[in-house]
């Protein structure tokens, strides 16, 4: 059992970590960069917008729920105060709800695909959140994107060291987590050479469930998530991204094929 003040002190330390190595450490990074004109790619994350519903790299449209979206938020707008004058490339993805293979050492940390596909195969269930914030159940919207998307990004902006700023990483097209659940279910089921289902049928097979949802992150859960991806589309970036339907399952491929 933890005494309370021993939770607090636990929280506190956690986000002076996090400060101190998204942030701090981040500036010390883009420094020296700079100053020897090396090009600098970096991690940003959608969990600068908060619960706001626009989600598009403007100061207005950024408001973090949590210490970790606040640490990301403060690196960007050095960034920006940086853009002017940098010596060489700066690119900053806002990255969304990424999933796809080699996560599996994030822990809890990995994507819903991730887990969901370890509740099936386990349990023969893929557990979802009760719905929040209007959603229905496992109605909570969220921008998923294949890892393989996001390399393609990175590797875009890699070979255009002439572009510079900070972008979302996204499809554009928020997708529920029923979405998520349905192709894991299915693409197990098709290897297993058994028909695909549709969500009611999942759920009234007792293959989708719903529990409740977590008291501790009330006021700290992004519900909707949906990359406005103008800004990478001007700054050049023409691939495509897979859908939830696609990308989900060739991972759920993946996993099977026995691979991390």
């Amino acid at each position: 059992m933890f005494h309370q003040g021993a939770c607090s002190d636990t929280m506190e330390a956690d986000g002076r970590y996090m400060m101190e190595n998204n942030y701090a450490y981040s500036r010390r990074l883009l420094d020296w960069c700079q100053e020897e004109e090396v090009p600098l790619m970096y991690a940003s994350s959608a969990a600068v917008y908060g619960a706001g519903t626009v989600f598009r790299e403007e100061l207005r449209h950024e408001s973090p729920l949590n210490v970790y979206g606040y640490s990301k938020f403060l690196f960007d707008q050095h960034v920006r105060k940086r853009l002017p004058e940098r010596s060489a490339q700066i690119a900053g993805f806002r990255y969304f709800n990424v999933y796809g293979p080699n996560e599996q050492h994030k822990g809890r940390m990995a994507s819903v695909a991730y887990h969901g596909f370890n509740q099936f195969r386990a349990e023969g269930k893929v557990r979802l959140f009760v719905g929040t914030d209007g959603y229905p159940d496992g109605g909570q919207r969220r921008d998923f994107i294949h890892v393989d998307d996001v390399v393609n990004v990175n590797l875009y902006f890699l070979e255009h060291r002439e572009v510079s700023g900070v972008y979302n990483c996204g499809t554009g097209r928020a997708q529920t987590f029923n979405d998520v659940a349905v192709a894991v279910a299915n693409g197990v089921r098709r290897s297993r050479g058994e028909p695909e289902l549709t969500l009611e049928q999942l759920v009234g097979g007792g293959m989708v469930e719903y529990i409740p949802f977590p008291a501790q992150l009330a006021g700290k859960y992004q519900s909707f998530t949906e990359a406005d991806v103008t800004r990478l589309r001007e700054a050049g970036y023409p691939g495509e991204f897979m859908d939830v339907a696609k990308g989900v399952g060739a991972y759920v491929d993946h996993l099977l094929g026995g691979k991390a």
